[in-house]
């Protein structure tokens, strides 16, 4: 088996924290999200991580920490608009590297609280996704869902997909991680020539094609940190009611409610933090922050923001 994880997107919702930085290099209790994933797919499998040419440097930087087997490949993309999509980097990268192996296919922002060895204890012959029951029809209308049929030894036969539907026939909505057996490489190869951006569309695909794909239904936690809310979400979810401080933290006269993270080299001093997020680097002092993002090297002094993300380098002081 063979692990690729998708990482090339350029987030612009989540900017100005993503204007420099790949959204699962973002930090979030103490570690990037991308080592969540990687710490959960077990030894032996051989992960090659994708990304473009922006973040390049940031994925070599962050492989020197991984102690598993890591590849990072680098699509020549500068924006958007010039990438080879989703699907099409993992056409490339099956044609390219002569893949004919089972392939686990992830997404490298999605956060899952559930073990992968028990999704994997169920990829055997046929196709698997792996499905969260969000218990809402309402809040299924913004993710795409999973239509299931009949249950056997805990998974799911899927009947069909739907894509941000009006009206949900599912609460299981899609997390990011799939398995596909090795037979199925040529249809994905095949279906990727036409439709290099649609990742999901490769399981409606097989089901055209009658190949069985079966859905593994958990009730862990599962984020896809997108926006500003399901990342704060995530981090309130992680750390809980406590105070996360990197070693080289340091904090003084200040109240701090919620959950708070501080990374490397802050200094915090006679101020209130509420579910706050401070990358590294940064000074705060006299403020009031509430659920903030704080990217590297920022000076902040004598001013009070709520639902802030702030851009790396920023200096506020309040005459």
């Amino acid at each position: 088996m063979r692990a690729f994880i998708l990482a090339g997107g350029f987030a612009t919702r989540l900017w100005p924290l993503t204007e420099k930085r790949a959204k699962p290099l973002l930090p979030i209790a103490g570690a990037p999200l991308l080592s969540y994933l990687t710490n959960q797919i077990p030894n032996g499998i051989p992960i090659t991580v994708s990304t473009n040419a922006v973040f390049a440097d940031d994925f070599h930087a962050w492989k020197k920490t991984q102690k598993k087997d890591v590849t990072i490949l680098i699509e020549d993309a500068g924006h958007e608009d010039q990438k080879l999509g989703a699907l099409g980097a993992v056409r490339a990268w099956i044609e390219n590297e002569k893949i004919d192996d089972d392939l686990l296919l992830l997404a490298g922002d999605n956060y899952v609280g559930c073990p992968m060895q028990n999704f994997l204890s169920h990829a055997k012959e046929h196709p698997l996704i792996a499905g969260h029951d969000i218990g809402s029809k309402d809040a299924a209308k913004s993710f795409g869902t999973i239509v299931l049929g009949t249950e056997k030894k805990d998974i799911f036969t899927v009947t069909s997909f739907e894509e941000k539907p009006e009206k949900p026939q599912s609460t299981v909505i899609s997390t990011g991680w799939s398995y596909l057996p090795r037979s199925t490489l040529p249809i994905l190869v095949e279906y990727a020539q036409k439709h290099p951006d649609n990742i999901g569309g490769i399981f409606e695909e097989l089901i055209k094609k009658t190949v069985p794909v079966d859905c593994f239904v958990f009730s862990e936690l599962w984020k896809d940190i997108g926006s500003f809310e399901p990342y704060l979400d995530l981090h309130k979810a992680l750390v809980k009611e406590a105070l996360l401080k990197h070693s080289t933290a340091s904090i003084k006269k200040t109240e701090c409610r919620g959950s708070n993270d501080l990374g490397p080299n802050v200094t915090v001093e006679n101020s209130v933090l509420r579910d706050c997020i401070l990358f590294g680097d940064t000074t705060v002092r006299n403020c009031h922050l509430e659920r903030c993002i704080v990217d590297t090297g920022c000076t902040l002094d004598g001013i009070d923001l709520e639902g802030k993300m702030l851009r790396a380098g920023t200096v506020l002081r309040r005459d």
